[in-house]
């Protein structure tokens, strides 16, 4: 069989495979790996001259599942390997192939994936090669847009919210990624904000679901849990114990806003 035929008759069985609700990933393994050689013996690489369209459309579709596949089994390098391929094919050849149906899904997963390793100002330039009318409106892309700009804003109730309005199943791993950071970053603030917080009320601000995941939370950390059911968080720097002159602070506001109009 011609490598072309071969490699028609692989992505079939691929494509067909991965779409089914519970896909073999053990096949899905082996299929991509046999079209990665297949690809090798025919001209398929954009920077080919000799490649042809039909070349180029069946490479970047074995790339696109090739990126969810990597999802799916959670190898976050893979992804990142296959997304730096496919950005030849729908930026440098858009005008030569026709637009990917998937594209902006995986474009979109991509600026999720960046928002999740905390990879900012690269998320910012992918955002830039996409036309404003794309940013504004397509699905896939606002939503990553909208993730970055709660945790810019500390919206934190929003970013957890967010699994739920996931445009597709695949965005919901970098979007556990990217919750585990928050987690995180609120629990050194109950660190330093509290001597001690009751089980209950560090799951309603961590928004964990359970006590089990609270608790599995809290070991990561290093809580200590007392006999009280609180988590008593240990500070080298003590915590303020004088009350905020409430009284003080609004009469030099009041004399602030007196000299103020005074001058004006």
């Amino acid at each position: 069989m011609a490598p072309l035929s071969e490699a028609n008759q692989s992505f079939k069985e691929l494509k067909a495979e991965f779409g089914k609700p519970k896909p073999d990933l053990k096949k899905c393994g082996i299929l991509l790996e046999k079209l990665k050689i297949i690809l090798l013996e025919i001209s398929y690489m954009p920077t080919d001259a000799k490649a042809s369209q039909q070349e180029l459309i069946l490479a970047r579709d074995i790339l696109e599942i090739g990126a969810e596949f990597s999802v799916a089994i959670q190898n976050i390098q893979s992804f990142e390997r296959y997304i730096s391929q496919l950005k030849c094919y729908y930026y440098d050849y858009k005008n030569q192939i026709p637009e990917s149906d998937n594209k902006f899904k995986l474009l979109g997963l991509n600026l999720l994936f960046l928002l999740s390793q905390n990879r900012v100002a690269e998320f910012h330039t992918e955002l830039e090669l996409l036309p404003c009318n794309i940013i504004q409106s397509n699905k896939f892309i606002k939503h990553s847009l909208e993730l970055e700009q709660y945790l810019m804003e500390g919206r934190y109730n929003k970013l957890f919210m967010a699994k739920g309005n996931s445009p597709a199943e695949c965005y919901k791993f970098f979007i556990d990624i990217l919750l585990d950071t928050v987690r995180n970053e609120i629990g050194t603030c109950l660190e330093q904000a509290y001597e001690r917080i009751s089980v209950q009320e560090a799951g309603k601000r961590l928004q964990l679901p359970s006590k089990d995941a609270v608790t599995a939370f809290a070991q990561k950390r290093k809580w200590t849990l007392g006999t009280d059911n609180f988590y008593h968080f240990a500070s080298e720097t003590p915590k303020a114990k004088e009350p905020i002159p409430s009284v003080e602070l609004a009469e030099m506001a009041i004399s602030y806003a007196r000299e103020l109009e005074m001058i004006v």
